[in-house]
């Protein structure tokens, strides 16, 4: 039986512990912010990074890890005993953390390397390396772990909504007047994850609306959700709450939200990610 490897990037935000208990690697990708670029940590580390951009007209940037740090993940794998690689990375129409292990691979020349592009992001990338993570454990191959990634991603959904418009403004997705119009109108936006890349759904009068809404869009038939905020822990609890009473059969867990995702939603961003 092969020994496999998963690796997966920051933006599954997948806890550390976890990471360390079930030998994932995890590739971080990039923020730059007043000047100093840092590496995306882990749940847990995120607070500082979102008090400074609460308080600051400042706007982060963010980047993909380079080729290199795939390099460096792949060859030490390969060094520490594993047959085979799986890599489950962020969409690839939000980043180009799926180009840079791409190249990685072609780099290395290693058909024992494959990159799988989840089109998802967060705690839907997160359930998908769990469940890799459990088939390798059963004994599964690398062509059936691959095979259930593909089939699963087509699945999932995410919809997000913020508290402030000023965050997605400051990133380019909205004018400065549609910003202004918007925080007077108190207009927040529903957005989903579709197909790899994001896409304005909605637009309605307050965030309770919002997010009413968005509960509204999970099936009956789910069987895992994720309530992903940014700094928003007790209204991320009554959601948690409302959605156990709706979905009594479905897992239901709350995940946060780091630097590279949450620059561009803001403190009191809110999603949920399931399948």
């Amino acid at each position: 039986m092969n020994k496999i490897k998963i690796i997966t990037d920051s933006t599954s935000y997948i806890s550390k512990e976890y990471a360390e208990a079930n030998h994932i690697s995890i590739v971080p990708l990039n923020y730059t912010f007043d000047g100093e670029t840092e590496k995306e940590g882990f749940p847990g580390e995120f607070h500082e990074f979102f008090d400074k951009l609460s308080s600051t007209n400042l706007f982060p940037t963010t980047s993909q890890p380079a080729t290199g740090d795939f390099l460096l993940e792949f060859e030490k794998a390969f060094s520490q005993g594993y047959d085979e690689i799986i890599a489950i990375l962020l969409s690839s129409k939000l980043s180009g953390t799926y180009n840079s292990a791409m190249l990685a691979r072609d780099i290395l020349g290693d058909e024992r390397i494959t990159i799988v592009d989840s089109n998802q992001a967060a705690s839907n990338l997160r359930f998908l390396v769990e469940d890799a993570v459990e088939m390798v454990k059963d004994g599964k191959t690398s062509q059936y772990v691959v095979s259930h990634m593909e089939s699963k991603k087509h699945s999932m959904a995410i919809y997000f909504t913020v508290d402030s418009l000023e965050f997605l403004r400051r990133g380019g997705r909205l004018t400065s007047f549609q910003s202004a119009v918007g925080s007077v109108l108190n207009i927040k936006p529903i957005i989903e994850l579709k197909y790899g890349e994001l896409i304005l759904l909605e637009k309605v009068r307050g965030k309770t609306k919002a997010l009413k809404g968005i509960i509204g869009k999970i099936p009956a038939d789910v069987e895992a959700i994720s309530v992903s905020h940014i700094l928003s822990e007790r209204e991320a609890q009554k959601i948690k709450a409302e959605l156990e009473y709706r979905h009594p059969k479905a897992s239901i867990s709350i995940d946060v939200l780091g630097p590279v995702i949450g620059c561009h939603l803001g403190a009191g961003g809110i999603g949920i990610c399931f399948y």
